[in-house]
């Protein structure tokens, strides 16, 4: 199946897997995505992940990711994940004009020309971006 977006896809297969409750949600795999898929587990808003590498059945390789939960109230740990840029209209930002999500308290994942990073580590590295998609 051939995606015009697959940043697009990745989110909207996280976001669908947390409104039914699955605890596993397969995607597609690539570098991009792998990247994004490190820094939501090292900020803690996945469980877990996996990579399958190609094979027969599977051409591409698909990363398994397993969503966190609220023990107490059963809810998702990530509320909102939205995309930014897009084909249509790509937007881009300098180190000083990165957005801050939520005063700090979510995340923006910026493709940087050093890698894919946190908008936090891009400010620190002194280095702008793509805008790809916020977390909180």
């Amino acid at each position: 199946m051939h995606v015009t977006d697959p940043i697009a896809d990745y989110l909207t297969r996280i976001r669908n897997a947390q409104m039914a409750g699955h605890r596993i949600v397969e995607i597609p795999a690539s570098r991009l995505k792998m990247a994004i898929t490190e820094i939501l587990y090292d900020q803690g808003y996945v469980l877990k992940y996996t990579v399958e590498e190609k094979n027969d059945s599977n051409k591409q390789g698909l990363i398994k990711i397993a969503l966190k939960y609220d023990p107490v109230s059963k809810r998702p740990v990530i509320k909102e994940i939205v995309r930014v840029s897009r084909p249509g209209l790509r937007k881009f930002a300098g180190s000083g004009d990165i957005p801050r999500i939520i005063n700090g308290l979510g995340i923006m994942i910026v493709s940087t020309s050093k890698g894919v990073m946190t908008d936090k580590k891009a400010r620190e590295l002194n280095v702008g971006g793509e805008l790809l998609c916020y977390v909180y």
